[in-house]
Parts: C-alpha cells; sequence; structure tokens
C-alpha cells in the first residue's frame, strides 16, 4: 500500500542543534517575564499584609553581649509572677493570641519572636536552646520585665524552657509544658520513623539553600495561598498572619537551624538541665494524635499510634515528675496545635500554677 509523503525542502528543515537552542531561547524569554511578575506579586502580598498585620509588640535590643540583634516583645497585663510564653518550632510569637487575653486578665503576659522569626533580627548560629535561652533572659533583663516567671512553653519550646530553668533558676517560679518534645523521643520511634525524620531533614537542607530565592520570586506565597487551612476550626486570619510572618529568608535559616540542633545538641542539654525541685509544674499533653495526609514511606498507623502512647503515658507523665508538686493533664480534645485548638486549656494550667506559687 502506498504511503503519502512531505518532502520538506533542505532550507526549512530544523536541526537538533537548532531545535535545542529555540527551545533554551523561548524558557529563556519565558523565565525573563515570570521573574518580575513574581517578584511583583511578593511585592504586593507583603504590602498587604504589613497593612493587615502591624507589629503587636515593640523590638527591644538586647545590649553588648548581643551585638545588632534586637528581638520582639509583647506583654499585656499586671501582676506578678510575669507569664512568659515560648513557642514551638516554627511557630511566632502571634500563634499565642488566643491564649494570651485570658492569661492577661488575672497576671503579666509577655509573648516574644525568637532571633529569625516574626519582626526579630536574626541571630547567631547555631539556634541552639542554650543561646535561645540566654537571648531570652537578655530580651527580659532590657525589657525591664521583673522575675519571677512562670514560663509556658510548646512542643519544641520545651527545651528552651527546661534549659533557661537550669541557667536562670532563682529566676523562674514554676512551668507549664504544652505537648512537649522529649530528649528521649528519638529512642521511642520505630526504624521507619526514623527514616522518614531523616528524609525531612534532608529536605529541610534543601529547603534552607533555595527557600530565600523562591520567597523573593513569590513562589512560597502562592503556594501558602492556595492551601487549605491547618486546622478548619481555628482563627483563619491568624493562620494568615503566621503564613505571612513564614514569609522571610530569616525565619527559613532560623527554623532550619532549630531542627538541625534539636538532636543531639539540644537534647543533651535538657538532659543536663536536671529538674524543677518543688515548683508547680503542668504538664500538658494533647489528647489526639496529629494525622499526615499521606504516611510516610514505610510509616505505619500503628507506628504513629504507638508512638502518640509513648509521649502521653511515659515521656510526658515522666516529665510531670520533674517537680514534687507537677502533675499531667491529657486534653482529650485537642491535637498537638493546643494553643490554637484549646487555649482555654493553658489558660486554666497557667492560672493554677500561678495560685500554686502564691499559696506556696
Amino acid at each position: 500500500m502506498a504511503t503519502a509523503t512531505v518532502d520538506v525542502p533542505k532550507s526549512q528543515r530544523l536541526s537538533l542543534a537548532q531545535v535545542v537552542r529555540h527551545t533554551v531561547i523561548g524558557a529563556v524569554v519565558l523565565l525573563a517575564i515570570l521573574l518580575p511578575v513574581g517578584a511583583f506579586y511578593q511585592w504586593i502580598g507583603e504590602s498587604l499584609d504589613a497593612r493587615r498585620f502591624p507589629q503587636q509588640g515593640y523590638n527591644v535590643a538586647l545590649g553588648a553581649a548581643f551585638p545588632g540583634v534586637s528581638l520582639d516583645l509583647h506583654c499585656t497585663g499586671e501582676g506578678s509572677p510575669v507569664v512568659v510564653l515560648e513557642a514551638g518550632a516554627g511557630v511566632p510569637g502571634v500563634g499565642w493570641s488566643l491564649v494570651q487575653p485570658g492569661i492577661a486578665r488575672f497576671t503579666r503576659v509577655c509573648s516574644y519572636d525568637r532571633a529569625g522569626y516574626g519582626w526579630s533580627d536574626p541571630g547567631p548560629l547555631p539556634r541552639t536552646s542554650l543561646e535561645i535561652a540566654k537571648e531570652l533572659h537578655a530580651l527580659l533583663i532590657a525589657a525591664g520585665e521583673k522575675p519571677p516567671y512562670v514560663l509556658v512553653a510548646h512542643s519544641l519550646g520545651a527545651f528552651h524552657a527546661r534549659v533557661f530553668q537550669h541557667e536562670y533558676s532563682s529566676e523562674v517560679a514554676g512551668m507549664v509544658l504544652v505537648d512537649p518534645s522529649d530528649e528521649d523521643q528519638m529512642s521511642r520511634m520505630p526504624p521507619t520513623m526514623l527514616a522518614a525524620v531523616k528524609r525531612q531533614g534532608q529536605q529541610m537542607s534543601t529547603y534552607r539553600t533555595f527557600a530565600p530565592f523562591l520567597i523573593r520570586l513569590g513562589v512560597l506565597r502562592l503556594l501558602a495561598n492556595s492551601r487549605a487551612p491547618e486546622t478548619p476550626d481555628s482563627n483563619q486570619a491568624l493562620q494568615d498572619e503566621m503564613r505571612y510572618l513564614s514569609c522571610q529568608p530569616k525565619y527559613v535559616e532560623a527554623i532550619a537551624s532549630e531542627a538541625q540542633s534539636m538532636f543531639p545538641e539540644d537534647a543533651d542539654e535538657v538532659r543536663a538541665s536536671g529538674n524543677l525541685g518543688d515548683k508547680p509544674l503542668i504538664v500538658l499533653s494533647a489528647g489526639e494524635m496529629d494525622q499526615p495526609p499521606v504516611l510516610p514511606k514505610g510509616v505505619t498507623q500503628e507506628d504513629i499510634d504507638a508512638l502518640h502512647d509513648a509521649f502521653v503515658h511515659d515521656l510526658h507523665a515522666r516529665e510531670a515528675k520533674l517537680s514534687t508538686r507537677g502533675r499531667q493533664i491529657i486534653v482529650p480534645d485537642s491535637h498537638h496545635m493546643i494553643p490554637l485548638e484549646r487555649p482555654d486549656a493553658i489558660v486554666s494550667a497557667v492560672h493554677d500554677v500561678s495560685a500554686a506559687i502564691a499559696s506556696h
């Protein structure tokens, strides 16, 4: 059977090299168009967010020991002891926005942005718990906040708070640990979860390299705006503000360094920090485990449930025994983000610790 063919003159034929060259030129032209568009999108978004979310506190210079570093501090209410709020990894000070007003009704309370977070300047690297504790202490002194303090710490913030308590024990009157990280949690993870954590660390290293470019070109803002709310019942405006504050290169550098320092360096610092003696202590444990949209490779639901059980019934129960007046409270209807889901449980725990300090 005969087939028809089209004879293309040699002058109209494109060699492979020409095809590649034209493709590259087209890609460069497209990139030249998209780059300024993305940068303009980022600039517009930042400008609108800056108007929508003004700074709530004020910046305080830490002094000669930390040259060029000032941290954002937001204090409300009156009374003693002063409650100091230490957020978890990746959460700026505004993450306490649903908790702070309730505490301010009965005493003075301060939230702040760690170095590199929110409105604060970047700080020295690496971002270890000891470094963060020293910066917080310098911040409170520079701001004129008087001890004793009640430290309220969420997640990784518990490491920083326990090291602070060890370094400045006479200035700490009590503590509330909110679904805290534990220095021995890695040993309770099955091999599949440890492998997933290692992969996340490698991904964070890559993210740390490219994130500043993705931020400046509006890519991360676009992805964040297209993402569903983390918790359907939480305050959407607060989530928008936290996303706005996280789209900063200094923030990426800070959280990456904190994650890298967590194990083993921070964990070793926490192990060496000792106990709280007879200072009032409440450990709040999330009654429900966060469920990832897709389970990491090799990780089963049984692995996740077993780790949650280890936290609630072993690690957190042991942390409650750091004080002779310590106790654990399980918050049954909350996941890890208790400050957003059950701020009332934290306010109640702080009130109980403050009352115990007064009675003692």
